[in-house]
């Protein structure tokens, strides 16, 4: 056995190794290397210090721990072998460790790793400053602010709204994810875990209700709800913005109806109301486009953007017409680590990743196999328990119920294919209010063999839960 990993850059995944995959046996027994396996630590020792030194509150979907891990391939410290269909929570588009993304960010080290932009500005920030600007949908000038976290973008998105409107208010909507700041909080529709316990919330910040075919909520009903929004709570002339995400994340990998974002925005402009865009983890490429929003036709005010921007490097900003992002006084945006330049280079290379690669093309290709792939599996090993299969580009979902007749959520269904696949060598995550959907976010490098072996794996996940009712 090897004592070191060949690293081969993302060409090694063109070939699945022979694993557990579709096997029915409890655990994936890949030993990689002597270094991958990890011979000084454990998961089970791992587990044990966490609990010691991490709150509960910081949970983790997955009781393994990463040792080594390469486009949509990890490896635990037990030697342990998974295809990754949840890329770090949608931040992994360009797929782990990125060759050009890696030596990108390698090279900036060798240069300066921090000054602060606010005390010496660099290069890197400007640059990607300029790209994000030609990227954006729209024809307005652009400019762009840099931050670290999505939930930080989001505030300042807010920020930047209040000082250019010179309005208070904020209108979200029902199963929106929007960050677990306080502030993010107040706009994010979903109460466990994030809002449990943690309350009051600011003021002034609204709830619009979402299209939901589960509720039967339409389109229509939707916008009734809001217009009723203004004649009850929230009054049109001191609201700053509206906040949506194109792509329910957090809330269901649910896409906003085109027709629903363009009355949107035709509302906004009737009541002077800026349209925000939160595409932290919708966008770079998720949904076939550089933004989910394009789908619709539709130019937003704002953009939030976070995730896969940086190709797995802790980076946000906030992209918007230029006349509003000049609206705050000189000071009153940035922060120490915002738009540090090692992310920023990772970021332009990942950008530049996804143009030369073609991935919003791949995207694309990739939903629409995915779909169909959930289709057949469904069909054949659980039918009438694949309820919805949903999303835009390789930004899919879905969602189980206990029966079509009821239509009831089945959480506790969606936990057990989770946790078969997670013995069989798949990472996967939940999404929605019920917790009963599966969110897709394989890296858009993956191969296709990569990707159909996880599939494989799910299909045995879904069969062995099914036993399991038996």
């Amino acid at each position: 056995m090897s004592s070191t990993v060949k690293k081969t850059g993302h060409k090694a995944s063109s070939k699945p190794r022979k694993s557990a995959a579709v096997d029915t046996t409890p655990a994936v027994e890949i030993i990689v290397s002597e270094a991958v396996a990890g011979a000084h630590v454990t998961n089970a020792q791992l587990i044990e210090r966490r609990n010691a030194a991490v709150p509960r509150g910081v949970a983790s979907a997955a009781p393994i721990y990463a040792k080594y891990a390469e486009n949509a391939e990890l490896w635990d410290v037990d030697g342990n072998r998974f295809i990754d269909f949840v890329g770090g929570i949608g931040v992994l588009n360009t797929g782990h460790r990125h060759p050009k993304v890696v030596e990108a960010a390698k090279a900036q080290e060798d240069h300066y790793t921090h000054t602060s932009f606010q005390v010496v500005p660099y290069e890197p920030y400007i640059e990607l400053a300029e790209k994000l600007n030609a990227i954006a949908p729209g024809d307005a000038p652009k400019k762009t602010l840099l931050v670290t976290t999505g939930a930080e973008a989001v505030e300042n998105a807010v920020k930047i709204a209040r000082a250019a409107t010179g309005r208070p208010g904020v209108i979200a909507f029902t199963g929106g994810y929007h960050g677990r700041t306080l502030l993010t909080l107040g706009m994010t529709g979903k109460v466990s875990p994030y809002k449990k316990d943690v309350g009051p919330f600011p003021a002034d910040v609204f709830r619009a209700p979402f299209p939901s075919a589960r509720d039967g909520i339409t389109v229509d009903d939707a916008i009734i709800g809001l217009k009723n929004l203004f004649l009850t709570d929230a009054q049109p002339s001191r609201v700053a913005c509206m906040i949506i995400e194109p792509v329910l994340g957090e809330g269901g990998y649910t896409p906003v109806p085109f027709e629903m974002m363009q009355q949107l925005r035709a509302i906004c402009d009737e009541h002077g109301i800026l349209l925000i865009a939160d595409e932290v983890q919708a966008g770079f490429g998720r949904t076939g486009t550089w933004f989910a929003v394009e789908h619709s036709g539709v130019v937003p005010d704002l953009i939030t953007v976070a995730k896969s921007m940086a190709g797995g490097y802790p980076l946000a900003g906030v992209i918007g017409r230029a006349d509003l992002m000049d609206a705050m006084e000189p000071g009153g945006l940035g922060g120490t680590y915002g738009g540090n330049p090692v992310a920023c280079a990772a970021a332009l290379a990942a950008i530049k990743a996804i143009e030369d690669e073609g991935l919003l093309a791949r995207s694309t290709k990739m939903g629409e196999m995915l779909k169909a792939r959930f289709a057949e599996i469904g069909a054949r090993s659980a039918p009438y328990r694949f309820w919805d299969i949903r999303g835009l580009g390789a930004m899919v979902a879905v969602e189980f119920v206990t029966d079509f007749v009821s239509a009831k959520p089945d959480a506790d269904f969606t936990k057990r294919v989770i946790a078969h696949a997670l013995k069989r060598g798949l990472l996967l995550l939940s999404c929605g209010m019920h917790g009963n959907a599966l969110r897709v976010m394989v890296p858009l490098t993956a191969s296709d063999a990569i990707v159909e072996e996880g599939l494989a794996i799910f299909e045995v996940a879904v069969n062995a839960a099914i036993a399991e009712e038996v």
